[in-house]
């Protein structure tokens, strides 16, 4: 099982946009869709039946795309860096993301790739894609946070703590700045790390950029137990403020969930009546609480929904 999964917040578009993405990678697939009951409708003010999530894999890598309204809106803080193995490919994919987008750089031959482009997609989402080998990398999309404003310089510290928190972890390499341009000698231009045997890239940027780190992609940690969670949980969250349904921000502004693994198959059950009571009582938390959410599925007298939080998320 995938331990972290990207998830992409969109206001209403995550169908069309996650069909999209997985049209143009290889290895790409449509997985379960989940739809908005009435349930917690006073929070999230989603339509019933209109999509809540699409889980979809881009070249084997699961995502979630979540339709959660206007609240949070995508920066290239956070892109996705797909590695594809054809010219065809990567104009193909360049072509059609582009549409509506922006260019970030320019589709061309750079030091590091014979065919290398960065651009925000009509949604706004950002994608780094080059041409190389998937084995370089060993997966195809990789999602890689860039440090900049009140961060910069914070991607090796970034690095050291995520690897130092998920078994299976290490950094790959680092290459660095020389100090000849505006970012100080020996901070990160490029670096590639493994968490819990899943790849993420990091990068510097003292480039004024206006933009940081938001809730628009979030990294969802699938935890064993309730254990597992807490530890998570004591160990990233550094802003209480932003402690909500099982989302939290750690000290370097990066938004994380931490949900159990039976969150997923609670949500797809197909009794909406599960379903409902499951959505109620997560509404209400910060922490996950495993015990709480299996009484909610359960049902019966036993079943003790907290009062509500309150909140923007689903």
């Amino acid at each position: 099982m995938q331990k972290i999964t990207p998830n992409l917040w969109f206001d209403s578009d995550a169908e069309a946009a996650a069909r999209l993405y997985a049209s143009l990678i290889p290895g790409s697939r449509i997985g379960p869709i989940t739809r908005y009951g009435k349930a917690g409708f006073e929070i999230h003010g989603r339509p019933e039946g209109s999509v809540m999530t699409v889980d979809f894999e881009l070249g084997g890598v699961r995502f979630i795309a979540l339709n959660g309204g206007p609240h949070f809106r995508f920066t290239p803080a956070i892109s996705l860096f797909v590695v594809l193995e054809t010219e065809a490919e990567v104009d193909r994919f360049w072509s059609r993301l582009s549409e509506g987008g922006s260019v970030l750089m320019p589709l061309d031959a750079y030091d590091w790739s014979p065919k290398y482009g960065w651009l925000s997609d009509r949604w706004g989402l950002s994608w780094q894609v080059a041409l190389g080998k998937r084995a370089d990398v060993g997966q195809t999309v990789t999602p890689s946070l860039m440090f900049v404003g009140p961060q910069h310089g914070n991607a090796e510290a970034a690095i050291a703590f995520y690897t130092s928190l998920f078994d299976n972890s290490r950094v790959e390499g680092i290459l660095r700045y020389d100090g000849s341009g505006k970012d100080p000698a020996g901070t990160v231009t490029h670096a590639q790390f493994y968490l819990d045997g899943e790849a993420l890239m990091a990068m510097d940027s003292a480039l004024e950029h206006g933009f940081g780190f938001n809730e628009a992609v979030s990294l969802m940690i699938t935890c064993r137990d309730q254990a597992e969670i807490d530890r998570f949980w004591a160990a990233l969250s550094a802003v209480p403020a932003a402690e909500q349904c099982g989302w939290l921000k750690d000290r370097f502004g990066v938004s994380w969930q931490v949900v159990p693994e039976r969150m997923a198959a609670m949500m797809a059950d197909p009794d909406p009546a599960k379903v409902a009571r499951v959505t109620e009582a997560f509404l209400a938390m910060k922490k996950f609480d495993v015990a709480e959410l299996e009484r909610a599925f359960a049902g019966g007298p036993e079943a003790r929904i907290p009062v509500a939080a309150g909140g923007t998320r689903p």
